[in-house]
């Protein structure tokens, strides 16, 4: 099930924070609970992917992209996404997040998160490509940072340039035999 009160909780618990510049870092604290682990009593690769919206959604408020949105009755998607997991994290451990959005191209807005052990050593990294919708479809990412008040967007990691040029050569649909 979708953490709800535990996103109610954070979008409360920032919902006074000090607005971020359009790349800065949100950081937030959160704890592995027994419903967030697999068979193996540690995080579940998939709920982690879950637990990113606690750091990502209150991002985006502190960065203004909520108000954006909001705003102009916009929707928000995450249209891909590549995750590297390095370290377990053990139920009732305590992590920390980091979330920051890195940069645009003509369609999509990039992000990437982090999770960190207590001891320092990063657990694992997510890098996501999103998209900000509208009735016409996708809003070109510089007029969403326009409406952010943001007039440049930072220019990609060469990390995120090697990962969208993988993106387009990945054929799409998938292939249907099998």
């Amino acid at each position: 099930m979708y953490p709800f009160i535990r996103m109610a909780n954070e979008v409360r618990r920032f919902r006074k924070a000090a607005p971020l510049p359009l790349s800065g870092t949100h950081v937030s604290h959160h704890r592995c609970w027994p419903w967030d682990i697999d068979l193996w009593m540690e995080l579940n690769n998939g709920r982690t992917l879950t637990l990113y919206d606690l750091g990502r959604i209150p991002m985006a408020q502190r960065i203004g992209l909520i108000a954006a949105i909001r705003r102009r009755g916009w929707g928000l998607t995450v249209a891909g996404s590549c995750v590297r997991y390095r370290r377990r994290i053990h139920t009732f451990e305590r992590f920390e997040m980091r979330s920051r959005a890195v940069g645009a191209d003509q369609r999509f807005l990039y992000l990437e998160q982090s999770i960190w052990k207590q001891s320092g050593e990063c657990a694992n990294h997510a890098m996501y490509r999103t998209a900000v919708t509208g009735p016409n479809g996708i809003v070109p990412p510089a007029e969403v940072a326009a409406e952010m008040g943001h007039p440049e967007l930072p220019e990609l990691p060469e990390h995120f340039k090697a990962w969208i040029a993988a993106e387009d050569k990945r054929p799409w649909p998938p292939m249907a035999d099998a």
